[in-house]
């Protein structure tokens, strides 16, 4: 049996990264390839502008089918921004008669009408999660499946999004020729790459710091309690420091990311670094303390963000598995340590190798491409689920790909040919009625 192939998109503000995967003899999952290109359209998580969004997705989709001589035909995309929101909704169905045995079709079923619920204009449902289930007024089950019962009720957190975002999002994928097989919040695709199933069941906190938003996502009991994004990430930091230092943009991300710390404490104020002057002008001169102080100053904000999401749904003694930092934030130097100050729960970054198979690379592990590899594994779970006979391959191999285009071609040129067979008698028919009616006109004119 051939491998499946699956393709996941991670649409972020300052990155458009495309990622190939399938799964290993042992059945671990495996980064075939990776294409990525400057994020241009996209402002904290949504798509602005759709033709500039398409031009950079298509660039990466063809640098990682050079790569992996795959033609990408499907993809699942990620979806954030701080329009995404959270409903605690609690629903039931009537099973078919006193004593039922539930099954996985009765429960799915229950999770499927949920899908119904009536939404403010202009969202749209992501992602339907169940937290709890009742059977028979019996609460606080987990997976009621070989229970009797006759009514089966469930608590559920439904994920919504914005549909004019989606909408765009959908297009900009179409616009560089691939279809979207799904959307997966980030958050929770982050979660899949970097957090195992013991932290998610022992408690554990996600915060993906991306460029334009970090994506929040709190686990208990091995289920998704809470998902948030907030506004702030990478990008804002980059903003401060350029206004802060008098700089260019460019130069104040150079610094951010090589120079930058997290903790004012910690750098030394007679360490300096000279950034080129304009023109031949003098160099300019920064203290590392005084961009550490800056670089501090919005971490801060951002992981008081954090806290006040994990306090709002009273998670703060429940984390035992504590915090779990990724995206590309979570690299600049203290960053833990800052967390742990401010949250008083332990903190690591979370790094995707853990659960990957066959050859990693040091680019792929960075936690900047959680998301990335998060949509290739949660992915990988969605087509184990779904039934995937009548579905297209996501990717095909470059040869494949030639020989279905030309029969794609053949078959039209096929049509195109036995359309105009039709044609022809009628347009024979026409013509011998218009001769025939001339004809017949002449002789009436030849006996007047």
């Amino acid at each position: 049996m051939e491998r499946e192939i699956v393709v996941g998109i991670d649409i972020g503000t300052t990155k458009i990264a495309v990622f190939i995967g399938s799964k290993d003899e042992q059945g671990k999952p495996i980064i075939l390839g990776m294409g990525k290109s400057e994020s241009i359209g996209v402002d904290r998580g949504i798509v602005r502008n759709i033709e500039q969004t398409s031009i950079s997705i298509k660039k990466a989709i063809e640098e990682v089918e050079q790569k992996t001589g795959y033609v990408v035909k499907e993809v699942f995309v990620g979806i954030a921004g701080n329009q995404i929101r959270n409903i605690q909704h609690r629903g039931n169905i009537m099973l078919e008669s006193k004593g039922h045995i539930i099954r996985e079709a009765d429960k799915e079923r229950l999770i499927k009408d949920q899908e119904n619920l009536v939404l403010q204009p202009g969202e749209k449902i992501i992602h339907v999660v169940p937290q709890s289930f009742i059977v028979d007024g019996d609460g606080d089950i987990i997976n009621p499946i070989g229970m009797p019962g006759s009514c089966l009720e469930g608590n559920f957190n439904i994920i919504t999004g914005n549909v004019s975002n989606i909408e765009n999002i959908i297009r900009s994928v179409e616009m560089a020729n691939c279809k979207v097989r799904n959307l997966i919040l980030e958050p929770i695709a982050s979660a899949e790459a970097v957090v195992n199933a013991s932290e998610k069941e022992a408690g554990v906190c996600l915060v993906d710091i991306g460029g334009g938003t970090t994506d929040v996502a709190i686990f208990h009991d091995g289920i998704l309690r809470h998902t948030a994004v907030i506004p702030l990430a990478g990008n804002a930091i980059t903003d401060d420091i350029k206004e802060g230092c008098s700089i260019i943009k460019t130069q104040a991300e150079a610094l951010k990311t090589r120079f930058g710390s997290c903790l004012a404490a910690s750098a030394k104020e007679d360490e300096i670094i000279a950034i080129p002057g304009f023109r031949g002008r003098d160099p300019r001169e920064i203290s590392m303390k005084t961009l550490a102080g800056i670089i501090q100053a919005r971490m801060e904000m951002i992981i008081d963000q954090v806290l006040f999401e994990i306090k709002s749904k009273k998670y703060e003694k429940k984390l035992i598995a504590g915090i779990v930092l990724s995206g590309g934030g979570a690299k600049m130097r203290d960053c833990v340590q800052l967390t742990e100050f401010i949250t008083g729960i332990e903190a690591r970054v979370g790094t995707p190798q853990d659960h990957l198979g066959g050859t990693i690379t040091e680019e792929i592990t960075h936690p900047m491409h959680a998301t990335g590899i998060g949509l290739i594994l949660e992915g990988l779970k969605k087509i184990e689920k779904e039934d995937n006979s009548n579905k297209t391959p996501m990717a095909t191999k470059f040869n494949e790909a030639i020989v279905e285009k030309e029969e794609e071609i053949s078959v039209e040129e096929e049509a195109s040919k036995e359309q105009n067979a039709k044609k022809k008698p009628s347009e024979n028919k026409t013509k011998g009625f218009i001769v025939s009616w001339l004809e017949g006109l002449f002789k009436d004119d030849g006996t007047e």
